[in-house]
C-alpha cells in the first residue's frame, strides 16, 4: 500500500478514486506513565514517555487506515493527514484519514 500526503503520486496514474478512508484509535495515559511524565517534565527537555505514546497512537491509526483502504480495494492512499483531539482529560483520539485510490504505474 502506497501512502502519501500529496494529492498525486509521481510515476503513477490514478485509475479509480474510491473515496474517504480513515483509521482511528483512542489512547489514554497510564498512572505510571503520568508519574514518569511528571518526573521528566520537572527535569525539563524532551518528554520521551509522551513522545512514545503519541508515536504509538499515530502508528495504530495509520495501520487502521491502511486496513480500511485495503478492504475497499485500494492500493494507495493520497492526501493522508492526521488529526488528534482530547476527548477527556488524559484520553486522546487520533485520526488518520485520506483518499483511497487505485493506481497503476504510468
Amino acid at each position: 500500500m502506497i501512502v502519501a500526503t500529496t494529492n498525486d503520486l509521481a510515476g503513477y496514474r490514478i485509475v479509480r478514486q474510491i473515496g474517504l478512508v480513515r483509521g482511528i484509535t483512542v489512547r489514554s495515559r497510564s498512572v505510571i506513565g503520568n508519574i514518569g511524565g511528571a518526573v521528566q517534565q520537572g527535569c525539563g527537555g524532551k518528554l520521551s514517555i509522551y513522545v512514545k505514546l503519541a508515536d504509538t497512537a499515530r502508528e495504530e491509526a495509520l495501520n487502521h487506515l491502511v486496513e480500511h483502504a485495503s478492504q475497499m480495494g485500494a492500493n494507495a492512499i493520497i492526501a493522508m493527514r492526521y488529526d488528534a483531539n482530547e476527548i477527556m482529560e488524559g484520553v486522546t483520539e487520533v485520526l488518520a484519514y485520506g483518499t483511497a485510490v487505485v493506481v497503476e504505474q504510468a
